[in-house]
């Protein structure tokens, strides 16, 4: 039987993973710090800090480690923790598989190490970073690859994600779903806004076709090909799924005073914060060249994800 060990097992796209190899029959140890909000009799739950994995015994061989522990909440953490857990954590990770002999790892980075920009980016891009979160992640893309280089038998994928949603995702397309139930939706200024994404699902068949080639490293962007607008992601929602809701263009600094004050007050439970609202308007303009250099057809598109995750969430886009 395949086994593997999931670091940052409970979070949004390891949860997903983890349901895939339920399916399969694999075994999967999930390793994180915080309680998983599913548990599954199939799986074997550890509670350890990614940070340090000293004490950390796993009595059984270990096809392949996927590591999606991080920090990686923006806003939402002082800057130090996205040092401190998302380098500490590639270098614990990288010795336990060494310790253990496992010669595989995936790791998920993030497109935040590209920086903000207008300029469209893909994977031979230069890395310029402009927070603490793109910065770490950068960081420890080059310790996974330090671990690779010290054994030819090691194989590693690096994937940097856009913006992944899906159920259980509770980030931006959860946001943006939640303030159209509520019957708007506010343009902070721009409809043009690019803004890269992919459906949880169709992110992990990416990941598993890297894998499967005869490369010990690959390393791609996760997004679909077509880089949507802000514009055309409300639309697909209002197509099929909030066909009712009113959109308004308002000049971006009352947007921004507007969050600033709803902050305070949470008013109606939108999750309105002046940097999500900055997020709306900076493209983050990924193009997933590897996928289309290598013919890698995704499963579906935006409408297609969509009408996915309304399916399998009665609606709700939870």
């Amino acid at each position: 039987m395949k086994t593997v060990a999931i670091f940052g097992g409970s979070g949004f796209i390891a949860s997903h993973y983890i349901k895939k190899y339920i399916a399969e029959g694999v075994k999967v140890y999930s390793i994180d710090i915080r309680e998983p909000k599913v548990r599954h009799d199939e799986v074997t739950y550890i509670t350890h800090d990614v940070r340090n994995l000293d004490g950390l015994v796993i009595d059984e061989p270990i096809d392949c480690i996927y590591n999606f522990a991080a920090v990686h909440t923006t806003p939402g953490h002082p800057t130090h923790e996205y040092y401190e857990t998302n380098i500490a954590g590639a270098n614990s990770v990288c010795q336990f598989a060494e310790r253990n002999n496992i010669k595989e790892i995936v790791f998920t980075s993030s497109i935040s190490p590209y920086g903000p920009g207008e300029e469209q980016k893909d994977e031979n891009s230069p890395l310029t970073p402009n927070s603490a979160y793109g910065y770490s992640k950068m960081l420890a893309e080059q310790i996974h690859k330090a671990w690779l280089e010290r054994n030819s038998d090691h194989q590693l994928t690096i994937v940097r994600p856009a913006v992944v949603f899906g159920p259980g995702e509770g980030g931006n397309f959860t946001r943006l779903a939640a303030m159209m139930r509520k019957g708007f939706f506010v343009y902070p200024g721009r409809k043009d806004t690019i803004k890269a994404c992919i459906y949880v699902e169709d992110l992990i068949f990416a990941i598993e076709a890297a894998r499967a080639t005869e490369n010990n490293f690959e390393l791609f962007n996760g997004a679909y090909p077509e880089r949507y607008t802000l514009e055309q992601i409300i639309e697909a929602f209002k197509a099929e799924h909030f066909p009712d809701v009113k959109v308004y263009m308002v000049p971006k600094f009352v947007v921004l005073g507007a969050a600033k004050l709803l902050q305070i007050v949470n008013f109606l439970n939108v999750g309105i914060h002046p940097d999500r609202v900055m997020k709306l308007i900076r493209s983050t303009n990924v193009y997933p060249g590897w996928l289309v250099e290598n013919h890698i057809e995704l499963p579906g598109d935006l409408q297609t994800a969509l009408a996915r995750w309304s399916k399998d969430t009665d609606g709700k886009f939870d």
